[in-house]
């Protein structure tokens, strides 16, 4: 079996559960014993990490210092892409 990505493996599952639920809603049955209001809070709960995680995990530098070295890696990461080295990232 290839290496298939978890995002991808998240957005089958995803699909899935809401063709399974139209067709279930069509059929006249509610398959999903959620009120409106806890979805909204469990979608806002997850957007909330989602967003917290992606903040934590970028490079936030504030201070001058922290500003400078940032740019100093990107000059020599440019300089090593123009030479050639593609092991950079």
């Amino acid at each position: 079996m290839k290496n298939i990505k978890s995002d991808t493996i998240a957005r089958t599952v995803w699909l899935l559960l809401a063709l399974i639920n139209q067709i279930l809603a069509t059929a006249g049955r509610d398959v999903l014993p959620f009120t409106q209001d806890e979805i909204y809070q469990l979608f806002s709960l997850l957007f909330t990490i989602a967003t917290s995680a992606v903040a934590w995990w970028k490079n936030n530098s504030f201070t001058n210092a922290a500003i400078l070295g940032d740019l100093y890696k990107d000059s020599v990461k440019e300089v090593e892409r123009t030479e050639g080295n593609e092991n950079w990232n």
